[in-house]
């Protein structure tokens, strides 16, 4: 699965750690996020998403690998 978390940080000038005061988590899970090494909980996309006034598949996208 791949993610814009990246730009849409930059977009909204966040960075991981304000992301992650946000959304209740670590600046490491953000990163892990982020770089496609975790695959986040429902919950978690939703916040995501939320942050960013977006809808979860505008974040997250499915790869043909997935």
């Amino acid at each position: 699965m791949k993610n814009t978390i990246k730009t849409e940080r930059a977009i909204k000038n966040l960075t991981q750690a304000d992301l992650a005061l946000l959304i209740s988590v670590s600046r490491q899970t953000v990163n892990t996020i982020e770089s496609n090494r975790y695959v986040p909980s429902t919950v978690l996309a939703l916040k995501i998403a939320k942050v960013f006034g977006k809808q979860v598949e505008e974040i997250f996208q499915l790869e043909d690998t997935d």
